[in-house]
């Protein structure tokens, strides 16, 4: 794989598995391009709630908006320009704030054959 740049633009948004929310996710690189990562964007409207089990390393970096993660009972929020890393096998929530939020993820290793594998 050669040096790349992408746009949330080039980003096909499909609605994030295992949800009914207003989250969608769009990987950018993953498993079928050969990389050792998953790297792609997601877009939450406004007050949405994920709650998950992480079973990947899962680093979120949000580019507009607002979002909380609550994770045993501390909860962190990030803004734009702001990282939360959720380490494997960690339960989290999720939540959107009014604003609604865009973000940047990266994830090792694929999150697609994880989600995938489990279910």
């Amino acid at each position: 794989m050669k040096v790349r740049k992408f746009a949330i633009s080039d980003a096909s948004l499909e609605r994030s598995p295992g949800q009914d929310g207003d989250i969608f996710v769009g990987n950018l690189v993953d498993q079928r391009h050969g990389g050792a990562i998953t790297i792609g964007f997601g877009r939450y409207a406004p007050n949405q709630i994920l709650e998950e089990t992480i079973m990947v390393d899962d680093v979120m970096i949000v580019l507009e908006g607002k979002l909380s993660v609550t994770s045993q009972g501390s909860t962190v929020t990030a803004g734009s320009g702001e990282i939360v890393y959720m380490p494997k096998s960690e339960t989290v929530t999720i939540r959107s704030h009014e604003q609604g939020a865009v973000t940047a993820y990266v994830t090792y290793p694929h999150w697609q054959e994880a989600h995938d594998g489990a279910g």
